[in-house]
């Protein structure tokens, strides 16, 4: 899920997946929305690398058991699901709530589990996951407290959550499928009811990426100034090269970062059931 404006749609082109060490292409493409993002599409590239840099930041850090049940809540294109399964999950589910979303994760992603649902109430029993993400999802959910608390539910005692969401305080505004954006000190507030947070991290940009607005200004607002068809070749080739490792994630300097990232344990397994 991205900021792309309207007038950025276009078909989506052929994918190109990165699998460990190895490229999977995908013959089946999602439309581009501006919903979501999704790989492979290179004006896109860098909210993709964006999104991507905080998946691989859950399967470099996070334990992620062969037996692990995991759940990615709002899987979207299902790179990050795919991301998750790689890393060695026993089982991965991405759950959304659009057929046609679903179908392509179906189709690009076999070993995915998918499921249609709505987040805030979803068919799992209680204690199933042992691993949730939810990236770049809760900021498009009306009603944000019963997302925490069925992810309470669903959440097995001893398992992790990680939510991610973009910054309020530096995000451009005028997305209309967001429907409350948030800061860090809210994001921790609307997860203090069920959760204990035990990492509060940002996603920055890396030194990469600096030294190019050091010399141009904001690559974001370069991308949203105008079409990509219109870009000059600076900005194009920064996009188009643009990779999961030209963020940072890490503490500190909450306010100025680009995208909130939070990981969490149920406070007290007995007072969500």
């Amino acid at each position: 899920m991205d900021v792309t404006r309207e007038k950025h749609k276009s078909r989506a082109s052929p994918v190109t997946v990165r699998c460990g060490t190895s490229l999977t292409q995908v013959t089946e493409t999602l439309p581009l929305t501006g919903e979501r993002t999704a790989p492979g599409i290179w004006h896109e590239n860098y909210w993709f690398a964006r999104h991507d840099a905080a998946y691989r930041w859950i399967t470099a850090n996070l334990p992620i058991e062969p037996t692990g049940r995991v759940l990615d809540a709002g899987c979207g294109e299902g790179y990050g699901a795919e991301l998750l399964r790689l890393a060695g999950a026993a089982s991965v589910t991405g759950l959304d709530y659009e057929d046609t979303t679903l179908w392509h994760v179906r189709r690009a992603y076999p070993q995915v589990n998918v499921v249609r649902g709505n987040l805030v109430q979803t068919a799992f029993a209680t204690d199933t996951f042992d691993l949730l993400t939810s990236l770049q999802t809760i900021e498009h959910l009306w009603e944000q407290p019963r997302f925490v608390a069925e992810c309470a539910r669903i959440l097995a005692p001893t398992g992790a959550l990680v939510l991610s969401t973009p910054n309020r305080l530096t995000f451009p505004s005028g997305n209309w499928y967001h429907t409350r954006e948030l800061t860090a000190a809210e994001f921790t507030e609307l997860l203090e009811p069920h959760f204990s947070i035990t990492r509060t991290l940002g996603l920055h940009h890396g030194d990469r990426l600096r030294a190019w607005e050091t010399q141009y200004g904001s690559c974001v607002d370069a991308q949203l100034a105008r079409k990509y068809d219109d870009w000059d070749d600076n900005l194009t080739a920064l996009v188009k090269s643009t990779h999961y490792e030209d963020f940072e994630i890490r503490p500190g300097e909450l306010d100025e970062s680009l995208d909130l990232i939070l990981v969490a344990r149920l406070k007290d397994a007995r007072s969500v059931r």
